[in-house]
């Protein structure tokens, strides 16, 4: 998820979008080159292989964050590609292959060294996944380990963007377990809000429980620019009752106009269709 801002004695809340998932922001700021002219040709082909956008793709500790907000680890770029992305209509729902399996199912979420607006978000996406009646519901708690492990980094804007947050995708019938907060006074601000905040992680679950971006094959619908996220072969499932052109509004828009969001009517028929 992306949001542009301009910069200036503070910052200035324009419009464009991750959540991560969806979750950066565009910021203008003179920046030489894209942070993806940092990673080589070869790691750059296998996310392309994968059905993912190289476009500023980021390098980052463990792996490399795409399309705003979607982390990759080194092993899962090294894994051999077994699997189609599953697309979801034509300008609307997509989601992977992988899903969380054994349902129904609870899924734990603790957040780790975060300030109270990061736990009262985590505990506003809760509620809001909870309160549709899914075969999947979320619990935080406060010990012990946890399904999804909630975490702060430090980074600022890079390649003209700031990351907000990120995640990855399920696996092994299991949710992605770490969602990444930027802790950056670019990201959220020096008191950030709590709405804003909770929406940015209900996104981020989102990638969790698999779910790619609403906006997948038209990027530019919600950022302004940009096009399709992936080239990789594609299945093509349009879920019953929701449209096939583009829908305004969405969790899982690339990009955002910031502050609080939530699920529309056809995020809640995709959210029902696959859980």
């Amino acid at each position: 998820m992306t949001k542009q801002i301009t910069l200036a004695v503070g910052f200035t809340i324009l419009l464009a979008s991750a959540l991560v998932v969806s979750c950066q922001k565009d910021t203008q700021v003179e920046t030489p080159t894209t942070a993806s002219s940092d990673i080589s040709s070869e790691v750059l082909a296998k996310i392309k292989d994968r059905g993912f956008s190289t476009d500023k793709a980021q390098k980052v500790d463990g792996g490399y964050v795409v399309e705003g907000d979607i982390f990759l680890n080194d092993a899962y770029l090294q894994s051999e590609v077994t699997s189609p992305t599953l697309r979801i209509a034509e300008v609307e729902q997509y989601r992977t292959w992988n899903l969380v399996s054994s349902l129904p199912r609870e899924i734990t979420v603790k957040v780790s060294g975060l300030g109270t607006a990061y736990v009262q978000g985590a505990d506003l996406a809760i509620t809001r996944y909870n309160n549709l009646g899914l075969s999947i519901t979320f619990r935080r708690v406060t010990s012990g380990s946890a399904d999804i492990t909630i975490q702060g980094f430090y980074q600022g804007p890079s390649g003209g963007y700031i990351t907000l947050g990120s995640a990855g995708f399920p696996s092994g019938g299991d949710p992605y377990p770490q969602i990444l907060m930027n802790t950056h006074p670019y990201a959220y601000g020096s008191n950030p809000n709590v709405n804003y905040v909770g929406s940015v992680i209900q996104h981020e679950i989102g990638h969790t429980i698999g779910f790619r971006h609403t906006d997948y094959m038209n990027r530019s619908y919600s950022c302004g620019s940009g096009g399709n996220e992936g080239s990789a072969g594609v299945g093509a499932v349009h879920i019953n009752s929701t449209p096939t052109g583009p829908d305004a509004g969405s969790w899982m828009l690339a990009c955002s106009s910031g502050g609080n969001a939530t699920f529309n009517a056809n995020d809640i028929i995709a959210l029902n269709y696959l859980y």
